[in-house]
Order: C-alpha cells, then structure tokens, then sequence
C-alpha cells in the first residue's frame, strides 16, 4: 500500500490501493484530458458570410461589355472586404466520456503521483487566518515541484486564500478536480477531507462533494474556494 507524506511533520498517511494502485491507461487518460480541455472552450468564434456583411446588393457593373471579368456583388469572398467561405462559426466541442471511463482515467492519473511520490497531505487547521507567507514556507520545506495543485473542501477557505497567490501553485475544490488538473501538475497537495473525497469519487462511492463531468469542467470553484490552476504541464 502506497504512502503520502503529511508535511510539516514526520508522518504519513496510507493511499487506497483500489484509488492510488491502479495501471496507467495512457488511451482512457488522453481521452478524459481532452474531453475535459474541448469543455473549456467558449466555442464562440464566428465569421460573415457573403450573405451576413453588410452591402453588396447591387450588381458591381453590367455583365457583359466592360472588359473586366463578371461580378454580381461586391460582398463576394475573393472581394476586399467580402465574406469568408468557410469560416468558423458558433458550436460546442464537448463529447461525452462514460461514466466508469472517468473514474478510471481519474485513477489512473493518481496513481501516477502515488508512484511518483508526488502527493502529499498537509492540515488546513493551521491556516486559522490567510498567510501566504507560512503557506510558502510549508511548500518550500516540502522539495515538492513544481507546479503544485493543492486541493481542499468548501470549507477550507482560509487555506485556499493563503496558497492561491503563490506562482505556479494551483487551488481547486475537491469537487472540481479532474484527469487534466491532476496530468498537469507536477506535484499534488491535499487535505484529509479532500483525499477521503478524492478517493471515494475514484471508487465511484458517493460523496457530499459535487462530481465533475465534462461539460463543468471550466466552471468556478464557487464563492468560498477560488478557482485556479497551474500553467505548466508534465507528461502522465
């Protein structure tokens, strides 16, 4: 049974093999990564056809006579200022991944950083009020890498507000983590309450916490824990 070491002391806690043992599929986890990444996208890009900018009603010049070649508007995409043949326009890109396949990838990429040893736990009681500094100095102690991902509960706000400022570390509730959080972060720390939840949510057991699915996977963290995420990425 994989270990976690608990920072800011010598001791550590012991990982679900059924969540943290499970054999990297690299095909589920690229699937659930892009599923999740095609979920953020606005899907808004749009262009003008010749039949949606504006003018170009009337007929250039007579057809025949001039010399010059025939055109019947001058809204026409070979035109300056035409329309654009073949232009993106508004459309979603989510698709669906089942239900047993997230769970899986999700295992999957924790169990990564439990091989890895790049997940720890820390105590969010400590952070009775926001302190960047003690929340710097607790990573720096760790020699964890970077980026950081440090997932917590609704109600560990206090501890989100002293990590989120942090360059390169990431602050995600519990219930918003997914598969391309987890690959995108060199290093995972996390509450007690949130790898209970983390873990159940991996086994498919029910939990208080929300569960992400695709089509959520760029909304808010809500009003108590602030959403953000680390830049930098490392292969699974």
């Amino acid at each position: 049974m994989a270990d976690a070491p608990i920072l800011g002391g010598t001791k550590k806690a012991k990982l679900d093999d059924a969540a943290f043992g499970a054999p990297f599929n690299e095909p589920l986890v690229h699937e659930s990564v892009r599923a999740e990444l095609n979920a953020r996208r606005q899907g808004t890009h749009a262009t003008k056809t010749r039949g949606k900018v504006r003018g170009g009603g009337a007929k250039p010049w007579r057809q025949k006579g001039t010399g010059r070649a025939r055109a019947g508007s001058s809204r026409s995409p070979i035109w300056t200022g035409g329309g654009t043949t073949f232009g993106p326009s508004p459309r979603h890109y989510t698709f669906k991944v089942n239900r047993k396949e997230r769970r899986a990838a999700l295992r999957s990429a924790l169990s990564v950083h439990a091989s890895r040893g790049s997940i720890a736990l820390f105590d969010p009681a400590k952070f009775d009020t926001p302190s960047t500094k003690q929340a710097s100095a607790l990573l720096a102690e760790s020699g964890l890498r970077m980026p950081v991902l440090l997932i917590l509960t609704d109600a560990q706000e206090q501890a989100a507000l002293s990590f989120r400022n942090l360059t390169r570390v990431g602050v995600l509730p519990v219930s918003m983590v997914g598969v391309a959080d987890l690959i995108g972060a060199a290093s995972v720390v996390c509450s007690q309450e949130a790898l209970d939840a983390l873990t159940a949510r991996a086994k498919g057991e029910k939990t208080d916490e929300r569960r992400p699915d695709a089509d959520d996977a760029n909304q808010g963290a809500g009003p108590d824990v602030p959403r953000s995420t680390p830049s930098a990425e490392v292969e699974a």
